[in-house]
């Protein structure tokens, strides 16, 4: 169902308050630029310091914005199965594609309450859901196992998995586990190289936030099996990757649109400040090497 670069946008925010008018803008540059889909409200959203109306405002722009030319996947992961299941029904009355719904964070249920958490949300709301496992932030571990058990159990419902959990084997055990038509994408942009090699369709990325047309076209050369160009575009973007991680993210992402964008402010909600003189110097070198400055 999905494929490509699928930006995991920022949520671009003005004095406080959520800039819509800037969000449109960065909608629009998006999809211009070759993105095949866009995910609202992730992590790179800042969406655990959304309150529930502000959440379902940014969901609502980015489909109204994007007005049918690419898919959206709303962001409408939370810790709490019932306001997962919230947005899932906001997103689905607004017309989203699917949702993105990250294992739970913080809580750290069992494999069997992971379990639980993705089933009920399959049974009692109606989008398709991508799974989004990222241990890194969630504790949680979804493992391949529960994975397959979910696309097993409920086909057409568990369509897919955004992948951050590092470990590459895993792109194999679900395409053996579950079969090809099972959506992977990876969450990691520096390993979407060898991620896509063993089976992944793309990446829901931070960096095509700030390179939507490189991360695009680096894509498009994966999907048509010319390694040569997208071993090219990878080492061009590779700096810029790691650059997005510098300090916490989104700080270095924002501070990377704040420099190709003057509409764009450089702003986050605490407990995340602006990415430190480290981050921004790496962010800057990153820039220049991908030729966007």
């Amino acid at each position: 169902m999905f494929s490509g670069s699928i930006p995991a946008l920022v949520t671009p925010f003005r004095d406080g308050a959520f800039d819509e008018a800037a969000f449109r803008r960065l909608v629009d540059w998006q999809i211009e630029s070759g993105s095949s889909a866009l995910v609202p409200c992730g992590t790179t959203g800042e969406n655990s310091t959304l309150s529930n109306a502000e959440h379902h405002r940014v969901i609502e722009v980015c489909i109204e914005q994007a007005a049918g030319r690419v898919p959206v996947i709303a962001g409408c992961g939370s810790n709490d199965t019932m306001n997962a299941l919230l947005h899932m029904n906001f997103s689905k009355k607004c017309g989203a594609t699917a949702a993105l719904v990250v294992a739970p964070y913080y809580n750290k249920p069992s494999q069997e309450g992971l379990f639980a958490h993705f089933a009920y949300l399959a049974e009692h709301a109606e989008l398709p859901i991508l799974l989004y496992n990222v241990p890194g932030r969630t504790v949680s571990d979804l493992k391949p196992e529960t994975v397959c058990e979910l696309a097993r159990r409920y086909p057409g419902k568990i369509i897919g998995i955004k992948d951050a959990s590092g470990d590459l084997s895993r792109v194999t055990d679900h395409r053996m586990g579950i079969g090809k038509d099972f959506c992977m994408l990876s969450g990691d942009d520096e390993l979407a190289l060898p991620f896509n090699a063993a089976g992944g369709a793309g990446c829901i990325s931070v960096t095509a936030n700030v390179a939507p047309a490189l991360c695009a076209e680096f894509q498009a050369a994966c999907a048509a099996n010319d390694l040569a160009r997208a071993r090219e575009l990878n080492d061009k973007l590779y700096p810029l990757h790691y650059a997005m991680f510098e300090d916490s993210s989104p700080g270095p992402c924002k501070y990377a649109l704040a420099q190709v964008h003057d509409w764009m402010e450089n702003e986050l909600r605490l407990p995340l400040v602006p990415c430190n003189d480290t981050a921004r110097k790496a962010v800057d070198e990153a820039l220049v090497h991908a030729g966007l400055l």
